[in-house]
């Protein structure tokens, strides 16, 4: 017997459209999904009554907005008016704003139910979601494993069916990590291509809203619905509009893919490529290459990535504003990245920020034979919740990097990726690829995606699924 929970959100939509189900219903039956499977922390906060109000004001009304009815959640660093929203942060414990942010107010105009906040890494400045002020966000495959961050929340709701889909922010790879990390389908924009999270409301231009699903199908129809949102539209967007669904279905064509295992930070941490991220890689070439795409080696060799990077990151966090008090609440990896951050001098901001767009045109110049170039989602198998507990702030950042080296460089570079499950390891866990795009070229990506997916077949779903 088909749940609403084993709908794709493409079929939840039509479904909703032609009123086989209700938005009552379907918000009804996600609550629920996640009351009963609140040990897997994807939750930061539960809106039910609220959700429910909304969803039922929606049942009376007409089909309004491309998301009308479909329960969705905002990220804890996503401001939603009247609801707990902490950043992840001890420091936020009592925060309720009185105003949303422009994200949450578009989903509302889509049409959208949020059900809360997905949980995240304090201020989203580590790719793992074990923040000490909740309990961790854990694999649904290995509850013993964690999910990844930072949007580690968002994807772990999406594989275990609490959510049909969602939508993450990624500076560095926090919406690829953990989507590879649980084995669904993550897309990173090209920078300037949503009008909400497009990269360009920072200095370092590397953050970017974009959705994780299921399906690449449903990640193609959530990232119309987001390019889509308005009244705001004051990004520039890439070029090549959508509706990036059809690509996701229909898209056809010869693409040239360039294929590497070589990360930016080789020569800098102790990347290993775990042998089960190596087979997903190499049959996910085969796989482009019976398909009639070319496959060639990429014969890329980056230089001077480790240094900028370590600049931005710390940048990134002197930018949140937190006072004395505040300091003494937040996790000591949080204090050390905002100390580091605000001692930044003027030429060493500016210098970070001068290398990082010479290391976007250089990658982008190296990229430029390629339609897609392939590489490994992540080097290692996910970790234990805990793992990066206990080190000091350097030995963490290496950790993050030699488990997930191949994301952070495609921020810098403002390109597209796009993160999904090919294979399964030995214990039946899925393993992920990345195929990062051109500027712009998210429909390729998704038509390339989505040949791997018909390859490939239908993966398994957690044992939660069936809970």
């Amino acid at each position: 017997m088909t749940r609403l929970h084993d709908l794709s959100l493409v079929a939840q939509v039509a479904a909703l459209r032609d009123g086989r189900i209700g938005p009552v219903e379907l918000t009804s039956h996600y609550l629920d999904r996640i009351a009963h499977a609140s040990d897997l922390g994807a939750f930061a906060e539960v809106s039910a009554e609220s959700a429910l109000a909304r969803a039922t004001a929606l049942d009376g009304g007409g089909h309004r907005g491309p998301l009308w009815g479909v329960p969705s959640a905002e990220k804890d660093l996503v401001a939603r008016a009247g609801v707990p929203t902490r950043y992840g942060s001890r420091a936020r414990a009592d925060h309720v704003p009185a105003v949303s942010d422009a994200l949450a107010e578009a989903m509302d105009a889509a049409g959208a139910v949020s059900l809360g906040k997905t949980s995240t890494s304090e201020f989203g400045l580590t790719g793992f979601t074990e923040p000490l002020i909740h309990a961790p966000a854990r694999d649904p495959w290995r509850p013993e494993a964690g999910a990844g961050g930072s949007s580690g929340g968002a994807a772990v709701a999406v594989a275990a069916g609490l959510l049909p889909a969602a939508v993450g922010s990624d500076g560095g790879g926090s919406i690829r990590i953990p989507s590879a990390t649980v084995g669904v389908v993550g897309l990173k924009p090209s920078r300037g291509r949503l009008p909400i999270g497009s990269g360009f409301d920072s200095p370092d231009g590397l953050s970017v809203t974009g959705p994780i699903a299921r399906t690449v199908e449903d990640a193609g129809l959530l990232l119309d619905a987001l390019v889509g949102l308005s009244p705001f539209p004051y990004a520039t967007a890439a070029p090549g509009h959508g509706p990036f669904v059809r690509a996701a279905r229909t898209g056809s064509g010869t693409y040239r893919i360039g294929a590497t295992t070589v990360s930016p930070w080789d020569d800098d941490e102790d990347i290993v490529l775990d042998p089960a991220a190596r087979t997903a890689f190499e049959t996910a070439a085969v796989w482009l290459s019976d398909a009639g795409h070319p496959v060639t080696d990429a014969d890329w060799h980056p230089v001077g990535y480790p240094a900028l990077f370590r600049v931005l990151w710390r940048a990134s966090a002197a930018r949140i504003p937190l006072s004395a008090d505040d300091m003494a609440l937040v996790e000591p990896l949080t204090a050390w990245l905002v100390r580091e951050g605000r001692a930044l001098s003027a030429p060493e901001l500016l210098g970070g920020l001068t290398e990082a767009r010479a290391f976007e045109r250089r990658t982008i110049t190296d990229f430029a034979a390629f339609d897609a170039v392939l590489t490994p989602a992540l080097a290692q198998t996910p970790q234990p919740v805990g793992a990066y507990a206990g080190h000091d702030p350097e030995r963490t950042f290496a950790m993050q990097v030699e488990y997930a080296p191949y994301s952070s460089f495609v921020n810098v570079a403002g390109l597209p990726a796009l993160t999904l499950p090919v294979t399964v390891d030995a214990t039946g866990h899925p393993v992920s690829v990345q195929l990062i795009g051109r500027p712009g070229g998210e429909a390729t990506l998704l038509a390339l995606g989505a040949e791997l997916e018909r390859r490939r077949g239908p993966l398994p779903h957690p044992p939660v699924w069936d809970a």
